[in-house]
């Protein structure tokens, strides 16, 4: 099944059903009223939200409505906690590159993942709001999950149950402020604005045999100002799965239902599948021409980030977002 949240209802959103097809939606409120309050019943809304998915894909409802991507807010407009890997070593090779820094050995032996900001997210079709152009703008196509309660100590083979629900991500990233940041030694924090999640999440069965247990076996597009930067499968050199995530975050805590655990920039060996990021890009072109060339993000850019099934249907939506510069509010 499918399901997203609407803007309105409060900060968390409304919780609504939406057809496979992405062309229709029936609210959910019956069942639970926000995504948030599903997953901590999840084992008795699930089959209800099942049954309504099932409804609504007959066809014989009357209340549906048009979903609309830009009526939504992330499917979580805000989470208990939202924690990102960096499972692409590949990626990771790059643009620690880029900033001189080294690849510690135990980066592949460990997973590397940082607890990023989740008290905000913004929607698959909100703007980017960044203050100032010369940060170093860029995006992050990444893959993630949505897990019910993991308790402490969930082993990588008893993790496989507890993905619950995955989207596509836009990871913002500012460059330009992650060098000095995170020479203090103290991790991501103000180059990391706010993340923007696909306008839906979707339950792994509907992801058929691109779903493995583990990974998504599919191409992440991604592009700036309509044009593709790339395509590479995010099943491809994920050098750490969803249940060793699991189980790194898990083995000195409980994990509370509506955790989100993020892959990281979706990155392969073989280049000419592209980038994910523009950092990338920028590192690829340092290594063959001696410079960087592609520049990052400047304010009136747009990012596309989706997904497609074997018959280039989109399954989660597309993340359609404009970068523009932040005015504060008087």
């Amino acid at each position: 099944m499918k399901l997203a949240s609407l803007k309105s209802g409060g900060r968390d959103g409304t919780l609504i059903v939406v057809s496979r097809d992405l062309t229709r939606a029936i609210e959910a409120t019956g069942i639970a009223p926000t995504l948030q309050a599903a997953l901590e019943d999840w084992m008795i809304c699930k089959p209800k939200l099942e049954a309504l998915y099932r409804h609504l894909e007959s066809g014989n409802v009357t209340d549906a409505f048009p979903f609309s991507p830009a009526e939504c807010s992330s499917p979580l407009p805000r989470a208990y906690q939202w924690i990102d890997g960096s499972a692409y070593l590949h990626h990771a090779e790059l643009v620690r590159k880029a900033r001189n820094a080294e690849m510690p050995e135990s980066l592949y032996s460990d997973p590397l993942v940082y607890q990023g900001a989740s008290d905000s997210f913004i929607g698959p079709s909100d703007d980017i709001l960044i203050a100032d152009e010369t940060a170093g703008i860029d995006l992050e196509g990444e893959v993630a999950i949505i897990t019910d309660d993991v308790p402490m100590g969930t082993t990588r083979e008893e993790a496989v149950k507890h993905v619950q629900l995955l989207m596509i991500v836009n990871d913002v990233s500012l460059r330009n402020l992650m060098p000095n940041e995170l020479a203090k030694g103290f991790g991501f924090f103000t180059s990391k604005p706010a993340t923007a999640f696909s306008p839906v999440a979707v339950t792994p069965d509907e992801l058929a045999e691109a779903w493995d247990g583990a990974k998504i076996c599919l191409p992440l597009i991604c592009e700036v100002n309509g044009a593709e930067i790339g395509r590479p499968n995010a099943g491809v050199d994920l050098y750490f799965d969803f249940p060793a995530l699991i189980e790194h975050a898990a083995s000195t805590r409980e994990l509370e239902a509506g955790t989100i655990i993020g892959s990281g920039t979706v990155s392969n060996r073989d280049t000419s599948a592209g980038s994910a990021c523009l950092q990338e890009m920028r590192m690829l072109e340092k290594i063959v021409h001696g410079e960087m060339r592609t520049p990052h993000l400047k304010f009136g850019d747009r990012v596309r980030i989706d997904m497609q099934d074997k018959d280039g249907a989109s399954i989660f939506g597309a993340i359609e977002q404009s970068v523009v510069q932040y005015s504060r509010k008087s």
